[in-house]
Formats: C-alpha cells, structure tokens, sequence
C-alpha cells in the first residue's frame, strides 16, 4: 500500500510540473500560436508516445485501464459517413467543450492517412469558470478497411485510444461502432470514463443528425 501511495503522489507531482508547462490554468482570452502548439505536441509525444501503450498496466503503477464500446446507427451509405465522420473538423461545434483543431502533419503512407493534431476545449471544471484542455493527438485513417484509430494523450497524463469502425447494413445505413480505452490515474479513472463517453455519445448524436439532415 505505501508503494502504491508513493507512485499516485509521483504521477500527481508529475502531472502539475506538466499543468505548469503545457497548459492554462484558467481560460486565457488570447490563442497560442499554431506553432507553440506544435512544440506542445511534440513534447507530449516525446514525454509519453500515446499510441504505444496498447497493454493494460499494472495496478502497480497506479494507473487503470477501461474499455468501452458503443455504437450508433446513421441512415446514409457508408462511403459517405465514413469520409464525413472520419474529418474531426466536422466534429467542431457538435460538442459543447470543442474550440478548434490544429493540424500539424497531414500525409499518406502506404494507403493510411496519417494525421497529427491537437484539440482545444473549454472545460467547465470548478463553478462553470472555464479550464482549457488540450488533447494531443494521432489519427490514422485507413479508408480501404473503412475504420479509422485515434490515440490522445492530455494533461493530466491520460491517454486514450480509438479504433471507430464502419459497417455497411445493406440498406443504404451505417453502423459506427467505437471502441474506446481509457487509462488515467486510478484517482482519476472513473472521471475520465463518464466523462470521455458521455463526449463520445454527444458527438456521436451531433454527427448523425448532421449527416442524415445533408449538413455534413
């Protein structure tokens, strides 16, 4: 118990020396530039490379691991909601927290679309005063196989992967079905859950009705 006590206050000491450098406390009225963020990103990876992590970890180090599936069905063919869906710039204003998405790489590599990006949110955390979040990112999308992986890592040291696949129903409808892995602190793990899919099911929602009403 004093080992596992001793790693939590680690990663708690660990998670406010990089509060202090990669984020802001309080919403700030002025905007990084795209190039700072870019240095944020690259530090994020070269501190914790996200899409590694792919194993659950031990109880031990303090951290847990939780997996969640769901699943929404969209009337349009699938070639259509996977191009619309797979853009997460499409994904801007269908939820509450999103401000914006910076690319900082775009390229294609043996039939995979690669995308480097970070997202901004405005998170309401202490008496509605706004906290903003960044989540530092990798997509890869594989259009042949119609599913597409996204792996984040964001302060304060949770990562999340990704795997949304598409199923074509027969009908001229879709089913998108996201497995989601959450891993955060155990102090934290529950928050991150709820959290991540409530965000996840109000996209997901936001996202249907745009593609099925011709928005998107």
């Amino acid at each position: 118990m004093k080992k596992l006590l001793r790693l939590l206050v680690i990663q708690l000491f660990t998670a406010a020396v990089a509060l202090g450098a990669f984020s802001n406390p309080v919403h700030a009225e002025t905007f990084e530039t795209d190039a700072q963020l870019a240095a944020e990103w690259q530090a994020a990876w070269d501190f914790y490379k996200f899409y590694e992590c792919a194993t659950a970890p031990l109880p031990l180090t303090g951290r847990s691991q939780v997996k969640r599936d769901i699943s929404i069905d969209i009337d349009a063919p699938i070639e259509h909601v996977f191009a619309a869906y797979s853009n997460v710039n499409n994904h801007l204003g269908l939820h509450s927290f999103l401000k914006r998405v910076v690319t900082h790489k775009d390229w294609t590599e043996a039939g995979t679309h690669y995308i480097d990006f970070t997202a901004i949110e405005d998170i309401p955390v202490v008496a509605g005063i706004p906290v903003t979040s960044k989540t530092h990112a990798q997509q890869r999308i594989h259009p042949d196989g119609f599913f597409y992986e996204t792996d984040s890592w964001s302060l304060p040291n949770v990562v999340t992967h990704q795997k949304i696949v598409f199923e074509d129903l027969g009908d001229g409808g879709t089913r998108v079905t996201e497995h989601l892995t959450f891993e955060a602190s155990v102090l934290l793990i529950d928050f991150t859950v709820t959290n991540g899919v409530s965000s996840h099911e109000e996209t997901q929602e936001g996202l249907k009705e745009a593609i099925e009403s011709g928005a998107l």
